[in-house]
Parts: structure tokens; C-alpha cells; sequence
């Protein structure tokens, strides 16, 4: 059990300091390790929540989207919601890669929102959630993570249903 958490950990920070130095582009054909919940949850995921695109995980924000690897996905509300761009790019999308998409129809577990794609910044497929380009946080280190939560209060964790969960209580 030890050695199974040391290697989730270590594979989660590989692909932190990966997404810092490509920009975000690229997918692994490794295979993605398994959500996982902040609170220490020993509950093994099934095999087709460790190959969804997109998933449902517990974390100390509640249920939160994560992707196929386990990793917590954020939106950033200075993108328009719907618009069908990202503008996260340059050193934005090294801090904040965008979530690939492998396929049009990606594979999702738990998830309510609308999941779409839209062609993103580095001009490859990204996963959007109700209209939301979605990202991953470059310094969040593990699955279950969310480090990036209200980062200058434009990064936001998103809930299952597709909207930001902002922790610190802004209504705006």
C-alpha cells in the first residue's frame, strides 16, 4: 500500500513539472493513475474511473472534477464561459495546462455538466465543462490536490455540475 501512494505521488509530480515546461500540450500514453480523495480514503476506484477523461473525486471542497490521471481541474473566470476560447496561454498555460481532450466525445464518470472541446491555445483539443475551458494546476503536486483554489481569485475549483466552487465565499 505504501509503495502503490509513494508511486501515485511521484507520478503526479512528473506530470506537475511536465506540464510546467511544455506548455500543457503533449498527452501521456501512460496510463493515468486513479482519483483519489484528499481525506485518506483507502476506497479503490474502479478501472473505468482511472481511464475517464473526466471524474468525480472527494476532496476537503467537496465533490470536485478531476482528470483521467486524478489530478483537480480548474476553471479561470477570466475566460467567458461559452465563448469557445481559452485565454490562458503563454506562461498562463505553463502555470495552468489545459485539459486534453483525446477524443471529441471523451470518456466522463460522475460528471453532470455539458463536457465539450474547443480547440485551445497551443491548438489542440481542450475539454470544456458547461461552456468552461478546463486546466489542470502546474503546482499541485498529487492527485487530490487543490493548491490552485481562488489563485488570484480567478481560479477556481469546478464541481461536478460545472460551475467554479469558490471557497472563499465571493458570490461574484
Amino acid at each position: 500500500m505504501r509503495i502503490s501512494t509513494v508511486a501515485v505521488l511521484g507520478t503526479g509530480l512528473v506530470l506537475a513539472l511536465a506540464g510546467c515546461s511544455d506548455n500543457g500540450g503533449g498527452g501521456s500514453s501512460a496510463a493515468p493513475a486513479a482519483p483519489t480523495s484528499s481525506s485518506g480514503s483507502s476506497e479503490a476506484p474502479s478501472a473505468p474511473v482511472a481511464a475517464a477523461g473526466l471524474a468525480v473525486s472527494s476532496s476537503d471542497l467537496g465533490e470536485i472534477v478531476v482528470d483521467g490521471k486524478g489530478m483537480t481541474v480548474y476553471v479561470y473566470t477570466k475566460d467567458t464561459q461559452g465563448a469557445g476560447t481559452s485565454t490562458c496561454s503563454d506562461q498562463c498555460a505553463a502555470a495552468w495546462p489545459a485539459v486534453p481532450a483525446a477524443s471529441a466525445t471523451p470518456a466522463v464518470q460522475g460528471v453532470t455538466g455539458e463536457v465539450g472541446t474547443i480547440t485551445g491555445v497551443d491548438g489542440k483539443p481542450q475539454l470544456t465543462l458547461n461552456g468552461w475551458p478546463l486546466y489542470t494546476y502546474a503546482a499541485d503536486q498529487a492527485p487530490g490536490d487543490v493548491t490552485g483554489e481562488d489563485v488570484g481569485e480567478v481560479w477556481y475549483v469546478v464541481s461536478p455540475a460545472g460551475e467554479p466552487i469558490k471557497e472563499s465565499g465571493d458570490s461574484s
